[in-house]
């Protein structure tokens, strides 16, 4: 007995060692074609579309579903002679159809770029320096400053990605997966989704060893579809703004934040003012009946004090101007004219579909990150007009310390922003395009990006552009 049971011991041993040589030398690794390889689409099987124990095959690039006897990804060894496959989800590689593990550093390279990882040492380097990384194709790109993919009209949230993914605190947070993993949510809940997806994007964003220079940003936008109820979509045109100002309110929610509970996207933008309000009596009434109803408690100036993850900057109405020549004349104003919303002292009046009230606003608190979203669009019952006035704006050095309140001018010690992103609106409403430019804080250079196109710009042809949103620090 004691015999048959060292013969079943030395007979595991042996398999063991059999499988361990096995797994540490595969024979098929030169077939591997790293130029095919692709992590930034869903994770779903070609031909069964499931996304259930999915194998990416290393040789042709497609994903099939299994690894055991008759599974597509079996199936598809066998018929095409292509060996090596990697589990998307362990990060276990396979050599098919003998089903043994592979164990080998020379693919580590391709782990990484299907899960790229940073050190806290690795973040806090990232904006020092300027270093150009090579990708396995050949190009030559500054991480964080990588073309996203248009893939049918989805340039609109692409530029609002790119901004955001400029922002150092908000990208560093995402750069760790530590930071959110363990945050809990109700069940059944999809909003988280858009967590994990733009945690994904920042790391494919910013990977110093990515296989090719652009990223696309299908998964995440998979997620936006899905979250947002179809409200915005991949394959229609949409509004940056609208979708920036979903995007922040989603993304904090979903990161457990509520009114009173920050999140990292509070901390970054949050900022306060009051807003004082007063209703107007209708035009119609009489001379006397108005005068009336101006000393009723109704009637009487209301203050509010109110949170804002962006400002909006009003443009004044564009004239119609021609020249002796009969050509348009593009207005231009100053971007400290459009500010003087917020001096506290500036009324303007906004109607809604019964009343009309007067309003002026005051800032009490600036955020570290300060966003302005420039109105260009104004939609009336048949269609949207745009307002093409040049805003002038300083690009860095923009001083906001006259619209603060008296207290507040004596306790907030930063104010003054320097311009890190500039999100353009180029054309007409309905079908224009969308280009953004930013600040790569390790050189210290502007570039702009257009989809896939990432090019170096002079910072003073960015103040030639019709801004749309624009991010501070």
């Amino acid at each position: 007995c004691l015999h048959l049971e060292f013969l079943h011991l030395f007979f595991a041993m042996w398999l063991d060692l059999i499988n361990d040589r096995r797994s540490r030398h595969c024979p098929y690794l030169d077939t591997i074609n790293r130029s095919v390889l692709d992590f930034d689409f869903e994770k779903l099987c070609s031909i069964s579309l499931s996304h259930i124990n999915v194998y990416a095959c290393l040789i042709c690039g497609k994903y099939f579903q299994g690894r055991g006897l008759k599974s597509h990804a079996y199936t598809h060894s066998v018929q095409f002679a292509h060996h090596v496959f990697l589990n998307l989800h362990t990060l276990k590689f396979y050599c098919l159809p003998d089903n043994y593990e592979i164990i080998d550093s020379s693919l580590e390279d391709i782990t990484y770029v299907l899960k790229p990882t940073f050190t806290k040492q690795h973040i806090s380097a990232l904006d020092k320096h300027g270093k150009l990384y090579r990708a396995y194709d050949g190009t030559t790109y500054l991480p964080g400053i990588v073309g996203l993919n248009n893939i049918k009209a989805n340039d609109y949230a692409n530029v609002v990605l790119q901004a955001l993914s400029n922002v150092p605190p908000l990208r560093n947070y995402f750069l760790e997966e530590e930071n959110y993993r363990s945050i809990r949510r109700p069940p059944g809940d999809i909003m988280f989704l858009l967590v994990q997806r733009f945690g994904e994007l920042m790391r494919k964003l910013w990977n110093p060893r990515n296989f090719k220079a652009h990223v696309s940003p299908h998964e995440m936008l998979q997620a936006v579809v899905l979250c947002s109820k179809k409200t915005f979509q991949i394959t229609k045109q949409g509004d940056a703004v609208d979708f920036l100002s979903w995007f922040l309110n989603a993304l904090h929610g979903a990161l457990g934040g509520t009114k009173k509970k920050t999140s990292i996207v509070t901390k970054a933008f949050q900022g306060t003012m009051r807003i004082f309000s007063k209703k107007l009596p209708h035009p119609d009434l009489p001379a006397e009946e108005k005068e009336a109803l101006l000393q009723t408690e109704e009637y009487q100036e209301q203050m509010l004090e109110s949170t804002f993850l962006y400002l909006t900057l009003d443009l004044p109405t564009a004239p119609l101007y021609k020249d002796e020549k009969e050509q348009l004349i593009i207005p231009q104003v100053p971007l400290f004219n459009i500010l003087a919303k917020f001096n506290g002292i500036t009324e303007k009046e906004y109607k809604t579909y019964k009343e009309n009230f007067l309003k002026r606003f005051q800032l009490t608190k600036l955020p570290p990150y300060l966003i302005f979203c420039i109105k260009r669009f104004t939609k009336n019952n048949f269609f949207v007009e745009k307002n093409p006035t040049i805003v002038n704006f300083p690009i860095t050095n923009v001083d906001l310390r006259e619209y603060l309140t008296e207290e507040a001018q004596s306790t907030e010690k930063n104010t003054t922003y320097d311009l890190v992103a500039n999100v353009v609106h180029d054309g007409k409403p309905s079908e224009g395009a969308y280009r953004i430019h930013v600040l790569h804080h390790g050189t210290g250079k502007w570039y702009e990006l257009q989809d896939l196109q990432v090019t170096d710009i002079l910072p003073q042809m960015i103040t030639l552009s019709e801004a749309y949103i624009q991010v501070s620090h």
